[in-house]
């Protein structure tokens, strides 16, 4: 058997309400919310939070390869998937690939896995740009998610069968180096989706043995909206076999989002003790053609925890105004801090402090215990010299024991929020915080850790971690 070990999606803290664009710009907008991105966040952060959700959630073996798919990267040349891996302290016997440049990419990366073997971490972020007041503004979404796959008894979903109908036509299209993209009139690729996802998901229920009657969940998307809802009508399913795509209330995430979606059908299943052990799951995403993959689940989903339900990360999300998201997209210039920007972090020292700097790894003194943040070779009780193991903390819990609100320092979205972080365990440590309010933060407020981008600075991302407010219920 193989097939799908473990899933989660990552949705980003905030949302603009499509509202508020109407509100402000007199056009444009709509009913729902989109997630979007903090200006700490990219694709890479996006995905190493998806692929912790998804190595949490389970007692899966560890990855033979990591394969990172995006059409947002945040470099070019450089593979993006070792800051992944690096990140969530895989070997370097783990090879790390992208599957980058295209929509496809993400579900092509997943069928790919699927149809291979040993295990491979598919991880796939995207965030979504577009000129304001258009419909890939307000349409679109930023959001991450990760599928463990290979086999063996822990699979909670099979893999079944796979249909592609592949056809070489121009409905969406971005040049290199411009964020945003441009489209051919919509009735022409309505018509193209339309018949290659009936033909896809035909095919892949009869490779199957399946009839469209015996599918208990099907999941339609793609980034033309009237040919995903159109899809969903033809094919004639039953009530209540159509899954929410999430476009309401996330927004349309590219690349991702076919995963993002699957996972969050897979917890709502896995919830659901109404549905059989036994269900067919057909996924459908609509980018350059149609790809189909049929999967059914396993009893071993019924005992599946996941570590934060997309659910719940939706519910969680607190709203952004629409200028600030401008000024967070580039497409707003307020004035900065004036204090200099910062400089380039070196390579170098970088990798010389990799299990620091990636996979935030402290040191632990063994004779008296005392953790140590950032590791050091010298114990600050008793003076043990090179007398350390490593103890990592990313997953770690802490009190804020105080902290400062700082408005002078350089941020692309100030003020910046510090404290001093006592964590369960031992160790202590000055940390920013993220995805919170300046008036939010308490002595006593539990934080927990999160990869993100400190800087850009000459085309080189700073990576490190930051704290966020603990919030219940997510685990």
């Amino acid at each position: 058997m193989r097939g799908i070990l473990s899933a989660a999606g990552y949705v980003p803290y905030r949302r603009l309400s499509r509202g508020d664009v109407t509100a402000f710009m007199g056009s444009g907008g709509g009913s729902g919310t989109r997630a979007v991105a903090a200006h700490d966040e990219d694709t890479t952060t996006l995905g190493v939070e998806a692929a912790r959700l998804a190595t949490r959630s389970g007692p899966g073996p560890v990855a033979d390869a990591l394969w990172f798919a995006t059409s947002s990267p945040a470099y070019l040349d450089k593979t993006n998937a070792t800051a992944v891996a690096a990140a969530l302290r895989l070997p370097p016997s783990v090879a790390a690939f992208d599957f980058g440049g295209a929509l496809r990419s993400g579900i092509g990366c997943l069928i790919t896995a699927l149809q291979g073997s040993g295990t491979t971490l598919v991880v796939s972020a995207d965030q979504r740009d577009g000129l304001p007041t258009s419909a890939d503004e307000s349409a679109g979404g930023d959001g991450a998610a990760a599928v463990l796959v290979g086999g063996g008894a822990g699979v909670l979903a099979e893999f079944v069968a796979g249909a592609s109908a592949t056809d070489e036509f121009t409905d969406r299209w971005r040049s290199p180096g411009e964020r945003v993209s441009k489209l051919w009139e919509e009735r022409f690729g309505e018509q193209r989706y339309l018949a290659l996802g009936q033909d896809a998901f035909r095919r892949a229920l009869d490779a199957a043995g399946l009839a469209a009657g015996e599918v208990g969940r099907v999941v339609v998307t793609g980034m033309h909206g009237r040919a995903v809802t159109g899809l969903g009508k033809k094919l004639g399913l039953g009530e209540g076999v159509l899954a929410d795509d999430l476009a309401r209330s996330v927004g349309q995430a590219g690349a991702a989002h076919p995963l993002l979606v699957l996972a969050s059908v897979l917890e709502t299943l896995a919830g659901d003790t109404a549905v059989p052990a036994s269900t067919a799951i057909v996924l459908v995403h609509l980018a350059d053609g149609a790809d189909a993959v049929v999967l059914r689940t396993t009893a071993a989903l019924a005992r599946w925890q996941p570590a934060r339900p997309v659910s719940w990360q939706i519910e969680q999300g607190a709203e952004l105004p629409y200028a600030k998201f401008l000024a967070w997209r580039g497409q707003l210039q307020p004035e900065p801090p004036r204090r200099p920007e910062p400089a380039r972090v070196s390579s170098t020292a970088a990798h010389r402090s990799e299990e620091w700097k990636f996979g935030f790894v402290g040191s632990r003194d063994r004779t008296s215990g005392a953790v140590h943040l950032p590791p050091s070779r010298i114990s600050m009780e008793g003076g043990a010299v090179d007398d350390m193991e490593p103890v990592a903390m990313a997953d770690a819990v802490g009190t804020v024991v105080t902290f400062t609100i700082d408005r002078l320092a350089y941020s692309p979205s100030p003020p910046i929020v510090f404290a001093i972080v006592d964590f369960d365990g031992g160790g202590r440590y000055p940390v920013e915080l993220t995805d919170v309010e300046a008036a939010e933060i308490r002595v006593g407020s539990r934080v927990e850790m999160t990869f993100r981008r400190l800087f850009s600075a000459d085309g080189i991302h700073d990576y490190f971690w930051k704290a966020r407010p603990v919030r219940q219920g997510g685990d």
